[in-house]
């Protein structure tokens, strides 16, 4: 449904006029440094197919919302291209391009933030399928009401601001503005962090039942592997703007095969090892101003050898269907 192929992503404070001369100065002098750009996303390939739901981990910072934005059309990538069904989104016709951004929809981490408080609730949900012709003036009302159910809300709140639900009922709404416009993706971005334990259980169980109740293809970003390993088909786990590893849910949880995927394994909680000590991941995780070389994690591995300073490894297949980037590999 979605391919990304060499997608990346760079942010760099925009010159004036009067910093580029600048900069043009002390080139001349050799005195120039390079302007500072952050390298959220980069070279990610990844392909998720209708129906399943892949989900995407890391260490906050790591680029996996940067990712979920591409993929969501919010932000154009600065480099490689993202697929709609096998072809390139950025050249579609302006029709179909505007067809296929209403097919993927986000729903985003913060549901205090993510919601207008000027708009009521009917407002919220009922404005992009208005202002998108998806529905008539008469039947809107009726829509609107349809959402609400199928997110699991009562229709009478529907004239209530944001300000008057609770944290899991204000997600809700999210989700049913998402859903208004008919998707058939959903890019999940940290969609259950903010909300208490109990709440999260609810609106995990939600996603599952519109799953197979609408046919929905989801990106599941979540720093939780607990919550991960519930609901993904495939995980991808990324690191510091890079994909590492990529394979089934079940196989990345039994065979796991990149260092920082198994130092991320080793961190979580588990009844049967209670009584362990708890390791975290040595060091920290690198600026993404000033990137390590080789590979990126090699200053926290405790596997590093002189390649991966030198080299950033290649994301490959060490089993069908299970790909990973590390230089361990090819030495094993």
């Amino acid at each position: 449904m979605i391919a990304l192929e060499g997608v990346s992503k760079r942010f760099g404070k925009k010159q004036d006029a009067a910093a580029r001369a600048a900069l043009a100065l002390r080139r001349l002098i050799g005195e120039a440094t390079p302007p500072s750009v952050v390298r959220a996303v980069d070279k990610v390939d990844l392909t998720i197919r209708r129906g399943e739901v892949v989900g995407l981990v890391g260490e906050s910072g790591c680029g996996k919302s940067t990712l979920g934005r591409m993929v969501a059309g919010i932000m154009p990538p600065s480099d490689g291209r993202v697929l709609w069904r096998g072809r390139d989104r950025a050249g579609l016709p302006q029709a179909e391009a505007r067809a296929a951004k209403l097919k993927v929809q986000m729903i985003f981490q913060d549901p205090y933030a993510s919601l207008n408080p000027r708009l009521r609730a009917e407002e919220i949900v009922g404005e992009a399928p208005r202002v998108h012709g998806l529905v008539g003036g008469r039947e809107l009302s009726a829509y609107i009401d349809a959402q609400f159910r199928r997110a699991g809300l009562d229709p009478s709140f529907r004239r209530r601001y944001p300000h008057q639900f609770s944290g899991g009922q204000r997600q809700r709404i999210g989700i049913a503005r998402a859903l208004a416009v008919q998707p058939e993706f959903l890019v999940c971005d940290e969609a259950v962090a903010a909300l208490d334990v109990s709440i999260q259980a609810q609106i995990l169980n939600l996603f599952m039942a519109l799953r197979r109740e609408l046919d929905l293809t989801y990106l599941f970003i979540s720093h939780d592997l607990g919550v991960v390993e519930h609901l993904s088909d495939r995980v991808v786990i990324m690191y510091l703007g890079r994909v590492v590893e990529e394979a089934a849910t079940e196989e990345i949880f039994l065979r796991p095969n990149h260092p920082y995927t198994q130092a991320l394994l080793a961190e979580v909680p588990r009844i049967e090892a209670r009584k362990r000590e708890f390791t975290a991941i040595s060091g920290e995780i690198p600026s993404p101003l000033n990137p390590p070389p080789g590979c990126h994690f090699h200053p926290r591995c405790p596997h590093a050898m002189p390649v991966c300073r030198e080299r950033a490894p290649a994301l490959a297949e060490v089993a069908p269907g299970h790909r990973s980037a590390c230089h361990l590999n090819a030495v094993g």
